[in-house]
């Protein structure tokens, strides 16, 4: 049994061949997705964060909203960048959002990609510290959030309060019992996998990595996860974790999606992004009993736990249901995932 959700970016255009042509329409397309995704059998509803961008950038009232509108699916981000978070407010946003979901909440962090602007995380008020790089900082406020999971107190008490206090250090509220164990972070590389897994958080990788052997994506990803897996036996946390892999997936099943993705097929290609060479994952796009073929040979799809869809959004809820309808009724029974 492989868990199978989706993740959206979240684009909206203003455009008319755009189903999403404002944010509004994105916030209240994405909770309809994410209704419809339980309703026929999706594990997971996921969305990427982007800032200064016609894309989502605040989740967590959409998590919340989400949450009040479903009762199984998980819910989560993949990623939010940490270079922008205060985390200490972040906390008291994803535990309010846990709570309303029942614990269902699972929330991809990370470094994040290359943003609009230069150097974005400035302008929210945050800079590195003497000494550190972006990508330092962004750990840094990961660190802290982690901590802060725990739930300890550690904020000396007003003698004079407005409402009495109980005993002891304070802590921020509200806390969401079980979050920390659903944290992730979303590596680019080898090494920050290794270093997610002795930070005791779940793995998430994307369509792209660093291109560290010259590989394939699929076989530098498993061997990616595998490493993970080592780190994470050795820090023994006492619990089983947790990984996920994004591939772009689109059954050919009738004349629409013959149209929209029958020439969407490509290969592995290398480039650079945000100074770093990286390899690209391809698109795989057949008929069913092809994609079987080809998504059997992945070898990071089968080191996963769990499969994200990247969905088009801006082609609408409708066609998106459909799309991963397709995927988990024609695809997944085939290659053991259900």
């Amino acid at each position: 049994m492989k868990r199978i959700g989706f993740l959206s970016f979240g684009h909206w255009t203003d455009s008319p061949h755009s189903a999403t042509r404002s944010a509004r329409d994105v916030l209240q397309q994405s909770i309809d997705l994410a209704v419809a995704a339980e309703q026929i059998g999706a594990d997971g509803a996921y969305f990427r964060v982007h800032h200064f961008a016609n894309q989502l950038a605040s989740p967590f009232p959409l998590l919340a909203a989400i949450g009040a509108r479903t009762s199984r699916i998980e819910i989560g981000t993949g990623v939010i960048d940490m270079r922008y978070e205060n985390p200490h407010y972040m906390l008291e946003t994803a535990g309010a959002a846990d709570l309303i979901s029942g614990g269902r909440l699972q929330l991809g962090i990370s470094r994040g990609s290359p943003e609009q602007v230069i150097e974005g995380w400035r302008h929210f008020g945050y800079a590195p510290a003497e000494g550190e790089t972006d990508a330092d900082m962004g750990r840094r406020h990961a660190e802290t959030f982690l901590q802060l999971l725990e739930g300890k107190g550690f904020a000396q008490p007003n003698p004079r309060p407005m409402f009495p206090n109980p005993p002891g250090l304070l802590r921020l509220e509200p806390h969401a019992p079980g979050l920390r164990e659903r944290i992730w972070w979303g590596s680019a590389s080898n090494a920050t996998a290794v270093w997610a897994a002795t930070m005791g958080m779940n793995l998430q990788s994307s369509t792209l990595k660093a291109n560290e052997t010259n590989e394939p994506l699929h076989v530098q990803q498993a061997r990616q996860m595998r490493l993970y897996r080592e780190a994470w036996a050795k820090a023994d946390h006492g619990r089983e974790p947790r990984v996920s892999v994004l591939r772009s997936i689109f059954p050919l099943v009738n004349d629409m999606d013959h149209a929209y993705f029958g020439r969407s097929k490509s290969t592995d290609q290398v480039g650079f992004i945000d100074n770093m060479e990286a390899v690209f994952g391809r698109t795989y796009a057949a008929v069913p009993e092809v994609l079987v073929e080809e998504l059997a040979a992945d070898e990071a799809i089968a080191e996963a736990d769990t499969l994200l869809l990247a969905v088009p959004n801006q082609l609408g809820v409708d066609y998106n249901v459909h799309l991963i309808e397709s995927i988990l009724t024609q695809v997944a029974p085939a290659l053991g995932w259900r």
